[in-house]
């Protein structure tokens, strides 16, 4: 697993340089299910500029997320965006997601996600699209960890789901 995700990230690393003109469009999204509260906890990283440039364009209006205020401001409009681009399905049923709110860390905002009321399952499928309206270049890792074991995928628009079995 870990050869994996060494991988991935070098290939990520590498593909950045490969011309000037071009720009990496990516986010992190790590989905654990937690045993305990029986729910999925899903944190996901989006870069500030990109996500405001999202917003902005799906919604129509200057959205700005450049300081804490603007993050509670904005709560619903970034709740409804995530809940038309992040889905999830626990044994082929629709899972309700619920955004918590989110913070910055440097140039990306965290954004919080759970997904209530998940008992013991074998199949997840995720559908990651969040981005991929505005860059068609955008990529989507995402990280599914459930007990000790982690399965990952890579998102991008007309490949924008996967499922995956423990």
């Amino acid at each position: 697993m870990k050869k994996t995700l060494i991988l991935l990230f070098s290939f990520i690393l590498f593909t950045s340089f490969v011309a000037e003109d071009h720009e990496t469009y990516l986010s992190v999204t790590e989905i654990e299910y937690d045993k305990e509260s029986t729910s999925l906890q899903i944190v996901s990283r989006v870069f500030i500029d990109d996500f405001e440039n999202v917003l902005s364009k799906r919604y129509q209006q200057e959205i700005s997320l450049s300081y804490e205020d603007d993050l509670e401001a904005n709560k619903d409009v970034i709740s409804r965006y995530i809940a038309q681009k992040l889905k999830i399905k626990v044994d082929g049923k629709d899972q309700k997601l619920k955004f918590l709110g989110s913070k910055f860390d440097a140039d990306q905002i965290v954004l919080f996600i759970e997904g209530p009321n998940v008992e013991n399952f074998k199949k997840i499928r995720v559908e990651n699209l969040i981005l991929t309206d505005l860059f068609d270049s955008q990529k989507n890792i995402v990280h599914v960890k459930k007990g000790e074991t982690i399965e990952s995928m890579l998102l991008m628009k007309g490949n924008g789901s996967k499922t995956v079995s423990f």
